[in-house]
């Protein structure tokens, strides 16, 4: 028997669990997900941070997109500029990537940055008034007066 991890489940969704959708992608996603290394947080209850190691990009190459509930980040590969450089050892990788992570319902991008090569995307959870759960009363006196 195989072993299954379910860190791609908690890593692909933000806010939510919905493990119909999760599964499929954690299964389909798990190897191509390495590049660039990223962490999710949550910071209080409704709000998250996803932070993405994107060393040696500029904003100008970074892309983040909303579409229907995800959230994709693209990275695209920088020209040299016309250097005629040759490198000894290379082990900043720039090459292209692209990170897709579902978003639950009511969960919006606040804002992103990117400061010393980290890129932070700042999300938090706005339920509308009517989403939100409603109390109701017990009213115990109105029930015992019209039985009375």
């Amino acid at each position: 028997m195989s072993n299954f991890s379910m860190a791609p489940l908690f890593r692909q969704s933000i806010g939510f669990d919905r493990f119909n959708d999760l599964f499929e992608s954690a299964l389909r996603n798990d190897a191509n997900s390495s590049f660039p290394p990223y962490n999710v947080e949550k910071h209080g209850d409704d709000e998250y941070r996803i932070i993405v190691a994107a060393a040696g990009f500029q904003e100008s190459d970074l892309d983040l997109q909303v579409e229907r509930g995800v959230l994709t980040i693209t990275g695209g590969k920088r020209e040299n500029g016309g250097e005629n450089v040759t490198y000894l050892h290379q082990g900043i990788a720039q090459r292209a990537f692209k990170l897709s992570f579902r978003l639950a319902d009511h969960i919006e991008v606040k804002g992103a940055a990117l400061n010393n090569g980290l890129l932070s995307i700042e999300l938090e959870r706005v339920v509308p008034e009517e989403a939100k759960p409603k109390r109701i009363p017990i009213n115990g006196e109105r029930l015992a007066l019209e039985e009375a």
